[in-house]
């Protein structure tokens, strides 16, 4: 019995080592070298077009604690990324090309995985005697994308997600910057030891932060207001995501918007003034030899030029080396709790299934969180065995109770402490217990989480990587 896998990404390459891992043979199809979509750079499996950043890893986020799950599931994106991690404060971060290598050479050495490079224009045709696994992501080509449309209908949606802007380190200003996370000690400008210190040590001074004062700032948002933006064209419907807005787009929604969203200043103390800015922009390291960094937050769809002329702007990157300029790329992904069994299943067509973020999830984790999910759950269902889906209470069960809760407008996610239940909620009398701190809460319902992630793993046979 063989499993047929389009697209090699996140996703794609996730179920396939979970398939083979469980003994399932796997054709893993992905278009490039042949083809590459709009936001892709390389021909590399597993790319990550947007930011390098995983985001936070701490278990009182549910990003960090999706992604200890993960870990202790077997994931290889998550060995991977630990793999290839570059310094990035309280967040996983990686070099994207040993990223992309490392997972690779993983997939190539597997047995039961063979990989293939074709683009797929129309669904293989696939049974549950030999299902298929769309994981195409959020850039499905049009033709397959007009062929998935023809079986989901009307709920096949699309909208439009963002990517951040690249410098070299190099063209940084280091007198005009300082180097610390929100909270942490810092580094003042003045110098190339004030960018490189504490580049590989993972500390708390791993971002870069431009500060501005009150005048800069202000003028810096008239100007991003004022900038030459790229049109969608005539037959666009653009709807972003309201987690990764450009940077135009915050903006224009009030003078202040900036200040208190990817430009708050909140823990940070200028060394230089010993008090805290205006306002700042973050640089994210974006390579393990640091030779760049990338705006936190700053994804645009100003036009090139002025992207170049407004960022240079920004304290410190006056002189700025743009390696990338920010850019949009469209989404596409399908109303999942009306077209998607629980095992992720196209109700229209058995035996063919989808995973990533075409499913209706947002962000690298969580991409790869549907990877594994298909793959462990198909497995099981060709073994005979009941998918058994993880306990409602992980943040695996978390993401599948976002996929699968029916909405006015599905709109696509990143995992979120809402999609967990709380831990205060009524006990059997109807009494609500008393409500215990943010922290602790969080803190609480991580912990539960993994006590019942490690039941369901002894449920369904998977034991931890490290045990």
């Amino acid at each position: 019995m063989k499993v047929t896998i389009v697209g090699a990404g996140l996703a794609g390459c996730e179920a396939a080592w979970q398939l083979a891992e469980r003994g399932v043979d796997v054709e893993l199809i992905e278009q490039k070298p042949l083809r590459r979509t709009p936001a892709q750079t390389t021909d590399a499996i597993c790319e990550l077009v947007c930011s390098n950043s995983m985001r936070g890893a701490a278990l009182s986020n549910a990003v960090g604690l999706l992604k200890e799950e993960l870990r202790r599931s077997g994931s290889l994106v998550l060995s991977s990324a630990d793999a290839t991690r570059v310094p990035a404060g309280g967040a996983l971060a990686v070099d994207r090309e040993r990223f992309s290598a490392h997972v690779s050479a993983r997939l190539d050495a597997h047995p039961r995985i063979t990989r293939t490079s074709a683009v797929v224009e129309a669904l293989p045709p696939g049974s549950p005697e030999a299902p298929v696994v769309l994981a195409t992501g959020p850039l499905t080509g049009d033709e397959l994308a007009r062929d998935l449309a023809s079986v989901v209908g009307a709920a096949h949606l699309a909208y439009y997600d963002a990517i951040a802007p690249i410098v070299a380190t190099e063209s940084i200003d280091t007198s005009r910057v300082f180097r610390q996370s929100r909270y942490g000690k810092s580094l003042p400008g003045g110098g190339d030891e004030a960018v490189d210190a504490g580049a590989d040590d993972g500390g708390d001074d791993a971002y870069i932060n431009c500060p501005f004062d009150e005048a800069e700032y202000r003028a810096f948002v008239r100007a991003v207001v004022e900038s030459e933006k790229v049109e969608p064209r005539a037959f666009e419907d653009v709807r972003y995501f309201e987690g990764c807005l450009p940077v135009e787009v915050m903006a224009s929604r009030g003078e202040m918007t900036l200040a208190f969203g990817p430009m708050k200043p909140v823990g940070l103390v200028d060394p230089r003034t010993g008090r805290r800015p205006f306002a700042v922009v973050q640089l994210r390291q974006e390579d393990h030899a640091a030779t760049a960094y990338n705006l936190v937050g700053f994804q645009s769809r100003m036009t090139w030029t002025d992207q170049g002329r407004v960022f240079r702007m920004i304290p410190g990157l006056e002189h700025a080396e743009f390696l990338r300029f920010g850019s949009v790329h469209r989404n596409t992904f399908v109303n999942s709790p009306l077209l998607l069994t629980p095992e992720m299943e196209v109700r229209a067509r058995p035996g063919l299934y989808l995973a990533g973020q075409i499913t209706g999830v947002e962000g690298y984790v969580e991409s790869a969180a549907g990877g594994l999910l298909c793959g462990i759950m198909l497995a099981r269902r060709l073994a005979g065995a009941s998918a058994a889906p993880p306990p409602p209470t992980t943040a695996l069960g978390g993401l599948m109770t976002h996929l699968s809760t029916p909405r006015e407008s599905f709109q696509p996610s990143n995992i979120t402490w809402a999609c967990i239940p709380p831990i205060d909620a009524p006990d059997a009398g109807g009494k609500k217990r008393k409500k215990i701190p943010k922290r602790e809460r969080y803190e609480a319902l991580a912990a539960r989480a993994l006590v019942d992630l490690a039941a369901w793993h002894g449920e369904i046979g998977v034991s931890r990587p490290d045990a």
